[in-house]
């Protein structure tokens, strides 16, 4: 591990205060003292952050929640409030991991999760995120978690998190503090980044910016919500596929739907035009298709994670049949 200061914040206004663009912050330090030790990640300074005032979740106006970036990832998914109005959060949440990550994982850190791509972390083989400019071993290499959506030819990682696909499909809004002490709102939508040709840059963050919370608005009234994770096994594996719905059926017809998938693309997806082939529709498997087909136009696998394209396709289509009781 190469050598780097370490230091402990008292507030949130220091933590930010004379960061660099080698700097990092960490709280339950899930996945970046794994990057450490193998010097993917070899940040100059680490801030401690783990002790700051980041740990309540709190209600807000209009019945919505406010969460700290630094709530555990466990008693996020066991919040009464949570599991009450956001069970598609508390069940993605639950899916991922161990239960001893869940305990240390933090809200903020689960956001800035790296890719689990065997590339990236294979640091004899050439990777565009890790190193920028030397290829991308994932493409004709072994490629079978990756994505078939939104990739680049420079990059077909994926993004690993589960509670950031149902915190998609919740329009939740990301809270930062920037080094110069001004607050920033960045709905979740615009929070990724596609890979392009700059697929080591992942989100809109500046350096140095801080993640403070995540506000989530109230859902709709009368809504149903599901989270399904498809994977290689029960537990602590990464999605191949996962659907989070949101869905309201009135009146035999569909009147809002909110759909957002993992293990598909290098961010949480959300596709609008999947979501407006189906509102106004009265539930059907022939509607439920039409969507998949929608989500699916432009998908490419790359060989061994061609299975994705049928998986997702019949996943989705389950998972729609049974928010609408279809």
């Amino acid at each position: 591990m190469k050598t780097f200061t370490y230091e402990k914040a008292d507030s949130a206004e220091s933590a930010v205060k004379d960061t660099a663009a080698s700097t990092r912050f960490i709280a339950g330090g899930t996945n970046l003292l794994d990057l450490m030790k193998l010097q993917i990640e070899t940040p100059d300074k680490l801030v401690d952050i783990s002790r700051l005032p980041l740990s309540e979740i709190e209600d807000i106006d209009g019945g919505g929640l406010l969460i700290g970036a630094l709530v555990p990832n466990s008693d996020l998914a066991a919040d009464s409030r949570v599991i009450e109005r956001y069970e598609v959060l508390s069940r993605a949440l639950l899916a991922g991991a161990s239960g001893q990550l869940r305990n240390k994982a933090t809200t903020g850190g689960n956001l800035l999760q790296r890719t689990r791509c065997y590339y990236f972390y294979d640091t004899s083989m050439a990777c565009n995120k890790r190193a920028p400019g030397s290829g991308c071993s994932a493409i004709e290499g072994f490629n079978r978690i990756l994505a078939v959506l939104g990739t680049s030819d420079k990059c077909i990682a994926t993004h690993p998190s589960d509670m950031a696909v149902a915190m998609r499909a919740l329009n939740a809004t990301v809270v930062t503090l920037k080094t110069d002490g001004d607050k920033r709102r960045i709905s979740i939508h615009d929070f990724y980044r596609l890979p392009g040709d700059t697929p080591d840059v992942e989100t809109v963050l500046e350096p140095g910016e801080l993640i403070t919370h995540v506000e989530l608005p109230a859902p709709p009234e009368g809504t149903k919500q599901l989270y399904r994770k498809v994977r290689d096994r029960a537990s602590y594996a990464f999605a191949l596929v996962s659907v989070a719905g949101v869905v309201k059926v009135g009146d035999g017809k569909i009147e809002s739907a909110a759909l957002a998938f993992g293990g598909l693309g290098p961010m949480p997806w959300r596709d609008e035009a999947v979501e407006a082939a189906l509102i106004g529709k009265a539930p059907s498997k022939a509607v439920f298709a039409e969507a998949a087909d929608i989500l699916l136009k432009n998908a490419q696998g790359f060989g061994s994670n061609d299975f994705k394209i049928p998986l997702t396709r019949r996943t989705l289509i389950a998972c729609l049949a049974q928010l609408t009781g279809e």
